[in-house]
């Protein structure tokens, strides 16, 4: 029989999706007020990857991935997805989006993210909420399964993903068990 341990803080992780005109440093400040300041930011991208969102928030959309300094309690996600959606709320209009915050956290095995879409390989997590392990740690990098997004593929992703993973890990090193 396995001993049941405590679960290490997880770094907690967002992809902002938004529309031309959106306020790209207030959602962040925003996002900052509520979980924690932002730590790391990767790059700007064009989100051509697919027209999923452009019947709601339209075309040229911009995506960025971010990280938040402070480790949560991995059981916080569901609360976190739901505090995401009430973000995304308050900057729609028309009752259309404007921005899609979509957070997961990050170990140092895999990154997940939140969702509320079921589906195969996404478990339940509560408050209809699932996660989806969408990245791997194995040999040293982050590896893709069949059903990453593509954006998510991307080498720049990856590499801020394996940054994030760095600073996870020293910051774990100061984390000491209740």
């Amino acid at each position: 029989m396995g001993e049941i341990k405590t679960h290490p803080p997880v770094k907690l992780i967002a992809a902002i999706t938004f529309a031309p005109g959106i306020d790209l440093p207030e959602v962040k400040k925003k996002l900052g007020e509520i979980f924690s300041p932002i730590d790391l930011e990767g790059p700007l991208y064009a989100f051509t990857f697919t027209d999923y969102y452009q019947p709601e928030m339209g075309a040229g959309l911009t995506k960025q991935m971010v990280s938040f300094r402070e480790l949560i309690p991995v059981e916080q996600l569901p609360d976190i997805k739901i505090a995401t959606n009430q973000l995304e709320a308050r900057y729609a209009r028309t009752g259309k989006r404007r921005v899609n915050i979509d957070p997961g956290y990050l170990t140092a095995a895999k990154l997940v993210l939140a969702t509320t879409k079921d589906y195969d390989h996404r478990i339940y997590l509560g408050r209809g909420i699932f996660g989806d392990v969408h990245l791997r740690y194995r040999k040293g990098h982050f590896q893709v399964n069949e059903w990453t997004y593509p954006d998510y593929r991307q080498p720049e992703v990856l590499h801020f993903f394996e940054q994030v993973r760095e600073v996870y890990l020293h910051q774990l090193k100061n984390w000491t068990q209740l």
